[in-house]
């Protein structure tokens, strides 16, 4: 991940993917500061600012997690630098802690929250998350851009009225868009303000019990002035999806994000001409548009990605006004898996009662392969030896997010839980504590910095005794090679003054029996101090440390350990 130069000429297009296209349209607003945690599909975002962030001057930096990534931007922001945060959408859960009491604040520069949703599981493979039911405890405003030029735009937007409304501005997308890729125009990019200063203020900035109250009052209250400032702008617009003479105006169609697009393709393949409400900021939900839309209606179809939550909200609107029309949405399509135009003409045809014959499905004979680790990864070597070392009834074996997920599957099958990032230790110690199985506990460089040291701690402290294995490939490997601050500094340009050593995070911690070794070229020894470990009656630690192969050999880079 050496940097180069990227040329971002004025008045040129360049092809995007819509989370290319955020980093552009944050350069264009001016932003001094961006921190994310690498999540696809999200990733893009803090991959191509970590390229150029010395070209145009940006902070940029790989915060330890979501939280703390949320947490520096708002610092920026609070002393007058543009901010910007990206992530996946498990990392919004991580980030709830600091984003709602950060709504009831007031930042002195736009601060911008990227979120990037993964329907389908496609990156994602503990839960199909919909990040607009944690949006709702929020109360600030939401766009959803559809398409890379949007992507670019809406941020632009975002800063703007996150500093003329002092609050955070949310850009939720979702897998198809954030990886949708279209020519996008660039702008004027001018040179960032990255340094500010903080000046002291109370009430503005800090969420003490005697304020909180009226802050949230104060947040309320600013949804109305919102919506009359959206309904001067072109969000949310209402048009027609196939240039035809006969429209019929009594039914429409209301989408969101990259349901749009699919409605748009398949009227035109359908040759249909209907209504359509195009939704571009779910909070706050344009009410006054959408009764507009609605006044002449007998029914209507609600797109979106992946709970019907637009579609409840205008149903309680239509009870409440006393309407008679009829709402469709996800009585016709499951609220599961991504929407594809597949789904939407399917949905569209029995709401409209056309006839519609899917295409046949043809069998292809082929080979089915499971995931799998990269051929040379040294992750292959690690789960060779558990397997050879101890049977697979002998112990627990408990997973966590990383590369070592694909141990779940042939050859091997040595995962028996899988949560979130960091959840190994703290499951591996309750199983340990409640049971009297051996436990091996799993996990990466990056996910343990990330989320899994107070589950070191929590061991120690409560005595219990799983077996940890640290899949120490100096990188944050399944999401891009990103760096992190175990990362050797060989890796990183010039961000990072120390390189963080584990093992001595682990003996500060308690842990007395801790392994150093090479799983490639130390196979031998690493059986045999996992037969030797695993009988120890109190916590033990093998770091299994040898280097990515992408780091090794794609990017040609010495690594020092």
């Amino acid at each position: 991940m050496k940097p180069h130069k990227i040329s971002l000429p004025e008045n040129s297009t360049l092809p995007l993917l819509a989370d290319e296209a955020i980093v552009l349209g944050a350069l264009e607003a001016g932003v001094g500061f961006v921190s994310t945690y690498p999540g696809c599909p999200a990733a893009e975002i803090g991959d191509l600012f970590y390229k150029i962030k010395d070209d145009y001057g940006v902070y940029m930096e790989y915060s330890i997690n979501e939280i703390v990534a949320v947490e520096a931007a708002a610092g920026a922001a609070f002393s007058g630098v543009r901010a910007l945060v990206a992530m996946k959408h498990f990392g919004i859960n991580v980030a709830m802690d600091a984003l709602i009491p950060i709504a009831y604040t007031r930042p002195r520069a736009g601060l911008v929250i990227v979120v990037c949703d993964d329907p389908g599981c496609h990156s994602s493979a503990q839960s199909e998350q919909d990040s607009r039911v944690f949006i709702e405890n929020l109360n600030i405003l939401t766009l959803e851009p559809s398409d890379p030029q949007e992507a670019k735009e809406f941020t632009r937007l975002a800063f703007e009225i996150s500093e003329k409304f002092e609050k955070p501005v949310i850009i939720r997308m979702t897998v198809r868009v954030a990886h949708q890729t279209a020519a996008v125009k660039i702008g004027k990019i001018p040179k960032p303000k990255i340094k500010g200063e903080f000046i002291k203020d109370l009430k503005r900035f800090d969420t003490a019990p005697s304020l909180v109250l009226n802050q949230k009052r104060e947040l309320l209250a600013m949804k109305y002035e919102l919506e009359k400032y959206l309904a001067t702008t072109s969000l949310n617009p209402i048009l027609t999806t196939y240039d035809v003479v006969n429209i019929n105006k009594s039914i429409g169609v209301i989408t969101s994000g990259v349901s749009h697009l699919y409605v748009l393709e398949v009227s035109k393949k359908l040759k249909i001409s209907l209504p359509i409400f195009k939704i571009d900021t779910f909070y706050p939900l344009p009410m006054g548009k959408i009764n507009l839309f609605l006044q002449d209606k007998t029914k209507i179809l609600v797109f979106e990605e992946i709970i019907g939550l637009i579609e409840e909200k205008i149903r309680a609107e239509v009870q409440r006004r006393g309407i008679k029309i009829e709402i469709f949405g996800k009585n016709l399509m499951e609220p599961v898996d991504e929407l594809n135009p597949d789904r939407v003409i399917e949905a569209l045809s029995q709401f409209l009662g056309i006839d519609y014959s899917k295409p046949e499905k043809i069998e292809a004979n082929l080979v089915v392969r499971t995931p799998r680790f990269c051929p040379g990864c040294p992750d292959w070597s690690i789960f060779g030896a558990l397997k050879n070392a101890v049977k697979t009834d002998e112990a627990v074996f408990v997973g966590d997010i990383g590369c070592y997920m694909m141990g779940y599957y042939k050859p091997f099958e040595l995962q028996d839980t899988l949560l979130c990032m960091g959840a190994s230790l703290s499951i591996g110690h309750g199983i340990s504590k409640m049971t009297e199985q051996k436990v091996i506990a799993m996990i990466g460089d990056s996910t343990l910095l990330h989320g899994g040291l107070h589950g070191v701690i929590n061991i120690v402290n409560n005595g219990s005794s799983p077996l940890i294995i640290i899949f120490n490939n100096g990188t944050t490997a399944m999401t891009g090679q990103q760096p992190h601050p175990a990362t050797p500094l060989g890796f990183r340009t010039q961000d990072g003054k120390v390189q963080i050593k584990i093992e001595d995070l682990l003996k500060v911690i308690g842990i007395k029996n801790i392994v150093v070794l090479d799983p490639v070229s130390q196979n031998k020894l690493l059986e045999k101090k996992i037969k030797q470990l695993l009988l120890k009656k109190q916590t033990s630690a093998i770091i299994c440390r040898h280097p990515c192969i992408y780091i090794d050999h794609l990017e040609k880079m010495e690594i020092q350990y």
